[in-house]
C-alpha cells in the first residue's frame, strides 16, 4: 500500500514544515487500521518540493514525517517505512534542482519501496489525493485510490481528469471510503 502524505494522511496546509501543524486527515487512522488488518504494508511516498524551493530543510520533513508516523502510533497504525522526493527542476536549492525518476507522477518512489520491501506491485495500491498520486500508481503496475471530499466511491472508465479518471483509479471520500474499496476489489 503505497500513501501520499500531505492530503491523504494529514491535512494539506501547504508545505508542512513544522511537527506542531501536523493534523491527520478525517479517517485516516481507521482506514489504515483496516488496511494493516488485511496485512497491507504502509508504505508513505511523498511528494516534498518545498525542500527544492527553499521553503523547508529535510530535517524539518523528516520531523513532519515522524510526527505523522506519531500521531498514527497514537491511533494503533504502524507505518512500514517512508520515502520522499525533495526534487524540482526549477528549484532555486541547486542540489534539489533536477529531473528525477522519483517525483510523482513518476514511480521512482514506489519502485525503490518495492525493490527495498519485496511488495508484489500487481497486487498494491497507491492512495493519494491528486491525480499523479494515481498516474505513479498505475506506472508502477497498482491500482490507485483518490480519496477527495468531494467524491464518491464508484469506479470510473477511462480518461485524464478528475471527474473522468483512467482506468484502475477509483474515488473515495477518505481513507476509510478507500480501505472499503481496496478490500473489496483485493
Amino acid at each position: 500500500m503505497f500513501l501520499d502524505r500531505d492530503g491523504t494522511l494529514n491535512v494539506d496546509t501547504g508545505y508542512v514544515a513544522h511537527p506542531e501543524d501536523v493534523r491527520l486527515c478525517a479517517g485516516a487512522a481507521e482506514g489504515l487500521r483496516r488496511l494493516a488488518a488485511a496485512g497491507f504494508l504502509l508504505v508513505v511516498v511523498s511528494n516534498q518540493s518545498g525542500i527544492a524551493r527553499g521553503l523547508l530543510e529535510p530535517a524539518q520533513a523528516d520531523a513532519v514525517d515522524a510526527r505523522v508516523a506519531e500521531l498514527l502510533h497514537e491511533h494503533g497504525v504502524e507505518l512500514t517505512a517512508s520515502y520522499r522526493c525533495p526534487h524540482l527542476p526549477d528549484g532555486s536549492r541547486p542540489e534539489f534542482a533536477r529531473e528525477c525518476d522519483c517525483r510523482k507522477p513518476r514511480p521512482g518512489l514506489l519502485l525503490r519501496a518495492a525493490a527495498d520491501l519485496g511488495i508484489d506491485l500487481r497486487a498494491s495500491w497507491a492512495v493519494g489525493d491528486a491525480l499523479r498520486d494515481a498516474q505513479a500508481g498505475l506506472a508502477a503496475g497498482c491500482r490507485a485510490v483518490l480519496v477527495d471530499a468531494e467524491a464518491t466511491a464508484v469506479p470510473s472508465a477511462s480518461g485524464a481528469g478528475l471527474d473522468d479518471l483512467p482506468a484502475g483509479v477509483y474515488r473515495a471520500h477518505d481513507l476509510v471510503g478507500a480501505a472499503e474499496i481496496i478490500l473489496t476489489h483485493s
